[in-house]
């Protein structure tokens, strides 16, 4: 096989490996409120959002350290750890308790920052600036099939349904686990490129000095890493581009956990809504793959760079956040097991529903691809910290998401996101207007 074949492989076992695992946490993450207010009449007292929130709340703190982590195991075992512990969070479903459930939560965070850091240099030491494009792309269409598959079989087998009985769990989040298993192993299919160095580590041609010689290389890569992480934070493209960071951060919070809670608890959807939550999912994922799809295949063809693709993102999102506001009852994030009755500024459709749902996924691929893309390029040569630093600010924003989503009603949570997304689209432009700039005249693309 040849090297540019290779790498291929590498980048579908990537998306094939992300699609297994994500098709079970998304789909928990998607009905786990909704299982868990079944639940809240028990000795269980958890909560979904405050779940949800301690995760990328341990999640945004641990990308600290992720890139020494990776630098020290290497991207494949770092992946397959973080597989198992992303398992490990679904089994707790099975027989909930409240403590097991918060426990798994911090767990999960930790593994979630080793698990994207090391997906952030796998992809990069497998591209390159040709073909990076294109390579995002096809992994993010990948990833976001995991939204088809499960929510697919929510939909289907939640049909009709307005409890979620102690069988329907446990039968659900049984076959998610073995579902993320799956992709755990995977992991191992993907090929080691001879002529890559770890996050951190320098040319060396003295690793089999002995045990003592290896270990402190592993340490002093590590630290290197960590030094890097820190550098990289403080300059301006980076700082730029944490605006629209943050934003996909509040974003993945709103379509992931609270736009399918909202569903769930309107009332007016005819006893179908529990089943919605899973077609909400699916049509997510449509959008998602459709998006990667078509940006991953027009890259390379690409003449007017990311900024069209980002201002495509920012439209549609605006679209179905005017469409939800109008269409959902302000209290449907926060409504309690019972659902609401109340109505917007119409009686709620369940055709516009999922329609945004679309909208929601499509816009989400946007900006996604387009931040891997850009982070790719800019820093070919620093990708574990650069990549470390993109899922820092995303996670610790996703956080702070998950924890007002207790509290705000649907309409302030609309207003934010709106705010954000404005600010992050124009400060997204600035970042590819100078790129461009520099490559007219010539000059190194990373040395911005």
């Amino acid at each position: 096989m040849s090297p540019e074949s290779k790498k291929l492989f590498n980048i579908l076992i990537l998306g094939v490996s992300f699609m297994f695992i994500f098709t079970a946490f998304q789909t928990c993450g998607n009905i786990a409120q909704t299982v868990i207010t079944n639940l809240n009449n028990t000795n269980f007292h958890g909560s979904g959002y405050t779940s949800m929130s301690i995760i990328y709340g341990v999640f945004s703190a641990s990308n600290l350290i992720s890139p020494s982590v990776v630098a020290i195991v290497g991207p494949q075992l770092s992946m397959v750890v973080s597989g198992i512990f992303y398992s490990l969070y679904i089994v707790v479903f099975i027989q909930p308790s409240t403590w097991s459930f918060y426990t798994a939560s911090v767990f999960i965070g930790i593994a979630a920052a080793v698990l994207w850091t090391a997906q952030g240099n796998c992809l990069t030491v497998n591209s390159d600036e040709n073909n990076i494009g294109r390579n995002s792309g096809v992994f993010w269409a990948l990833l976001q099939s995991s939204l088809f598959f499960g929510n697919l079989y929510i939909y289907f087998a939640w049909q009709g349904k307005t409890y979620i009985s102690e069988s329907d769990r446990r039968t659900v989040f049984i076959a998610l686990t073995v579902i993320s298993l799956v992709g755990t192993v995977l992991f191992f299919l993907i090929r080691k490129q001879e002529d890559t160095k770890a996050p951190g580590e320098e040319d060396s041609t003295n690793e089999t000095l002995g045990d003592s010689s290896s270990a402190q290389n592993k340490m002093m890569r590590a630290v290197a890493a960590f030094k890097r992480s820190i550098k990289l934070s403080f300059t301006k493209e980076i700082l730029l581009l944490s605006v629209t960071t943050a934003y996909t951060g509040l974003e993945l919070t709103f379509f992931s956990g609270v736009y399918g809670t909202c569903i769930g608890a309107v009332n007016r959807f005819g006893g179908e809504e529990k089943s919605l939550i899973g077609l909400s999912g699916i049509f997510i994922g449509v959008g998602e793959i459709l998006g990667g799809g078509i940006f991953g295949l027009l890259s390379k063809n690409n003449r007017f760079g990311r900024n069209p693709v980002v201002m495509l993102g920012i439209i549609v999102h605006f679209i179905a956040f005017y469409l939800i506001f109008f269409n959902m009852p302000s209290d449907a994030p926060i409504a309690p097991m019972e659902g609401t009755d109340d109505i917007a500024y119409m009686i709620p459709s369940k055709e516009v529903a999922i329609f945004c749902s679309f909208l929601l996924g499509l816009g989400d691929s946007c900006f996604n691809t387009q931040l891997l893309s850009i982070l790719g390029f800019l820093y070919s040569e620093d990708s574990a910290p650069a990549f470390a630093i993109f899922k820092f600010v995303q996670s610790i924003c996703a956080a702070v998401a998950y924890f007002y989503s207790n509290y705000f009603l649907l309409q302030w949570q609309l207003l934010i996101m709106v705010v954000v997304g404005f600010f992050g689209t124009i400060t997204f432009f600035t970042v590819e207007w100078k790129a461009a700039a520099f490559l007219a005249r010539g000059s190194d693309y990373s040395s911005i």
